[in-house]
């Protein structure tokens, strides 16, 4: 099995700080980003699936959601695992550099809020390696930039609260990448050369059709539920 040992700048390795972990916890899936890991088990309602490969999943919530609705889960990541239960079998790899065999033996993979952390040259390899893998299904998102709108409002007698956020233009801009956190995005969806036009020619490129296809907010990502060509 191919293994890769943390490095000291890993952007997340609480494991033996308990104290950091709760506040990276409470940091990381704030009321904004909740809806979204919900959907990513969302989009595994109705289908033929127990075993689930869920790639990057961070501190463990997704998995946890997984695992309490009774599917089998193994997660993938460049770090050890960071969930603290011990019945959750860990690959701990380069996703750029596994095999697609180690990543067999499995009705679906779920890799959310992963792939743009991967230089766009590399996506469609990826994409590949999983359908050489032999799921029945793959679930991916990323962030969605495009052109977009989104105004929500809130009233009872005591309360009013609202939120309006308008993104525009973007298709025109490059993404701009942040040098100096190599763990950091390296392209969204939506900007000048990342159009969902070119990402999903990816997907077919890589050997998957879209089932279904859908956008999160106010976690501004872009689902797809794919299906082996």
């Amino acid at each position: 099995m191919h293994r890769v040992m943390a490095e000291s700048n890993d952007p997340i390795d609480d494991r033996d700080d308990p104290a950091a972990r709760r506040a990276e916890w409470f940091r990381y899936y704030s009321g904004k980003r909740i809806g979204q890991q919900w959907f990513q088990l969302h989009l595994l309602d109705g289908l033929e699936v127990q075993r689930v490969l869920e790639v990057g999943p961070n501190l463990g919530l997704v998995s946890a959601l997984l695992v309490n609705a009774g599917f089998t889960v193994t997660t993938f990541d460049m770090l050890a695992s960071q969930d603290p239960r011990p019945d959750i079998p860990h690959i701990q790899g380069d996703l750029s550099k596994v095999e697609a065999a180690e990543l067999t033996g499995h009705d679906a993979i779920l890799c959310c809020e992963t792939l743009e952390h991967l230089p766009w040259d590399q996506v469609t390899g990826v994409l590949a390696k999983f359908h050489a893998a032999g799921p029945r299904h793959l679930i991916i998102s990323v962030p969605y930039m495009g052109f977009q709108i989104d105004w929500r409002l809130y009233l009872n007698a005591v309360t009013l609260r609202h939120k309006f956020s308008f993104k525009k233009l973007n298709f025109l801009r490059r993404y701009k990448i942040d040098h100096r956190d190599p763990w950091g995005h390296k392209w969204e969806a939506g900007y000048k050369g990342h159009a969902l036009a070119d990402l999903e020619q990816k997907i077919a490129d890589g050997g998957w059709s879209i089932e279904r296809r859908d956008f999160t907010n106010p976690t501004r990502s872009v689902f797809y539920l794919l299906s082996p060509r």
